[in-house]
């Protein structure tokens, strides 16, 4: 290894990637918790340290240069192996004490979650808990979350992941919408029901229709990609929805509609990083997950 050859400090290396990947220095400001100014200048260093230009600047807008997109790789391979050092040294810490960030859609955040955390407070309140509720895939492997609850199986092999259990979905509304539309008692009749959607109508309806729903576009008068957002519309009356029989459960004033309906099953998957797994603080909120959503 050549350390002489080596003129530049990482953190301004780390203010170049975080720019290029966030697209603007205020972006890469947020994303790192650092103020813009400060993210130029480091910039501006790792610039004159290797004696290229990266950015061309334009106004208030940077367009990379044909020399700095050159860099962009090799500067990413940088950025995943700090991720993967950070990794194994979390993966090192055999305290019950400290963050740990779990990822789980809106509605499992919203509903069950909080219980469990509250669970885990008495049995470990050392640990500090932030949950990152969102709908999309966190990636676990740049740390996006410690632990993640999804309901498709990681594909990914530095991930491990246990399955918790296969939970049923079933159609529900409030006892007034039904009323109001006939109190349906075979499928024919939800052809004129308003239904809720989690997502875009359209890819939402082959749910639906999969589940043996004579339904068109036109049914999903009301939608979010929210869940919980969903969901309350559920409970305000505008329309039939579908949700697990556990969120249902804690939702008094909706019913179950047509009961006799078989139900949707969806897996539930706990997932952590290979390394991350051991330490003790991560193993623990792991198991104790398992635990009281098994």
């Amino acid at each position: 290894m050549n350390w002489t050859a080596i003129s530049f400090d990482w953190n301004h290396v780390r203010a170049f990637l975080a720019t290029v990947e966030e697209g603007s220095l205020s972006a890469a400001a947020r994303a790192t918790g650092q103020t813009q100014p400060t993210l130029g200048r480091q910039v501006a260093a790792l610039e004159e340290a290797i004696g290229v230009t990266l950015f061309e600047r334009v106004g208030r807008a940077l367009t990379l240069t044909t020399s700095g997109a050159q860099l962009v790789d090799h500067v990413r391979a940088m950025g995943e192996a700090a991720s993967r050092i950070s990794l194994a040294a979390s993966g090192q810490s055999q305290s019950i004490e400290g963050l740990v960030r779990i990822s789980a859609s809106d509605v499992l955040s919203a509903y069950q979650l909080p219980l469990v955390i509250a669970q885990l407070r008495d049995r470990a309140p050392g640990i500090e808990v932030e949950v990152v509720s969102s709908n999309a895939i966190s990636d676990l492997l740049r740390r996006d979350a410690d632990i993640a609850l999804r309901h498709i199986r990681p594909e990914q092999p530095d991930l491990i992941a246990r399955k918790l259990a296969d939970s049923d979905a079933y159609l529900y509304a409030t006892p007034d919408y039904l009323a109001r539309v006939g109190n349906p008692k075979v499928v024919d009749d939800l052809k004129a029901a308003n239904f809720i959607g989690y997502g875009a109508p359209d890819e939402m309806l082959p749910h639906f229709v999969a589940m043996g729903l004579p339904l068109t576009r036109d049914n999903i008068r009301y939608h979010s990609d929210s869940g919980v957002v969903g969901w309350h519309m559920v409970r305000q009356g505008l329309g039939i929805g579908v949700m697990s029989e556990h969120v249902a459960a804690l939702t008094p004033d909706i019913v179950r509609v047509m009961p006799d309906l078989p139900p949707v099953s969806f897996p539930t998957w706990l997932v952590s990083h290979r390394e991350l797994i051991t330490s003790s603080r991560i193993r623990l909120v792991f198991d104790h997950l398992a635990e009281m959503l098994g």
